[in-house]
């Protein structure tokens, strides 16, 4: 198989890429990597010396591609499908480009600061308040960029949308989404979207290790995936 992707089932980066590619059915295989165990880290580091996940790989060109953004458009050039990430139309891939952009910089950066605070044992309660009021403020904007539209730039399912889609599973479980309707509705629509189901599904048994597990949802917590 050409592609193969190196991430970790709880991180929600490597669930942005996944739900690319379970999107358009693209075949690939996956390496999970436990950064806590030197044979897998080493493995991993001889691939991307920097460390972050995910990278893919594609053995039929000879390509080593990271960073979520990246790998997305490099899957809709070279392994299209029925979705379209992003679009032909320039001035609608910029839109799609800026609202990636967006999850990634103002919901992903906020809610991974909360979660790192909540590790080191509690951590600064400054810059917990500070990265709440940032999700706050974020959400509004999501609010108001929806609009009449299921999806964050218009009709169809995007690359943004690959990127909402995870950024607000967790942040929710940390600042829920209160007195934003069109929000509550776009996330719930994004849960119940195929990609996105598998990638939880396949997510479940891992919860148990995020460090605000009782706040999901029960449909979503790891003890539920064993009855």
């Amino acid at each position: 198989m050409s592609l193969t992707l190196h991430s970790h089932p709880l991180a929600s980066f490597c669930h942005k890429v996944l739900i690319a590619l379970y999107e358009n059915a693209t075949p690939f295989e996956v390496v999970h990597v436990d950064l806590g165990n030197e044979a897998s880290r080493s493995a991993f580091l001889s691939v991307w010396p920097l460390g972050k996940m995910p990278v893919l790989h594609d053995d039929a060109r000879d390509r080593t591609v990271p960073e979520t953004t990246i790998i997305i458009e490099y899957l809709d050039q070279y392994y299209p499908g029925a979705t379209t990430l992003i679009p032909d139309d320039f001035d609608t891939a910029l839109e799609v480009r800026l609202w990636d952009r967006f999850f990634d910089l103002h919901v992903q950066e906020p809610m991974q600061q909360i979660v790192g605070e909540r590790l080191r044992g509690g951590g600064d309660p400054t810059r917990v308040s500070q990265a709440e009021a940032a999700l706050i403020k974020a959400y509004s904007m999501i609010e108001r960029q929806l609009g009449d539209h299921p999806w964050i730039t218009g009709d169809s399912f995007t690359m943004a949308d690959c990127a909402a889609a995870p950024a607000l599973f967790y942040a929710e479980t940390l600042v829920p989404f209160a007195d934003q309707p069109k929000l509550q509705r776009y996330h719930e629509r994004l849960l119940t979207r195929p990609a996105f189901a598998r990638v939880l599904e396949e997510a479940r048994p891992y919860f148990k290790f995020y460090p605000y597990r009782e706040r999901l949802p029960a449909r979503f917590r790891p003890e539920e995936a064993a009855e």
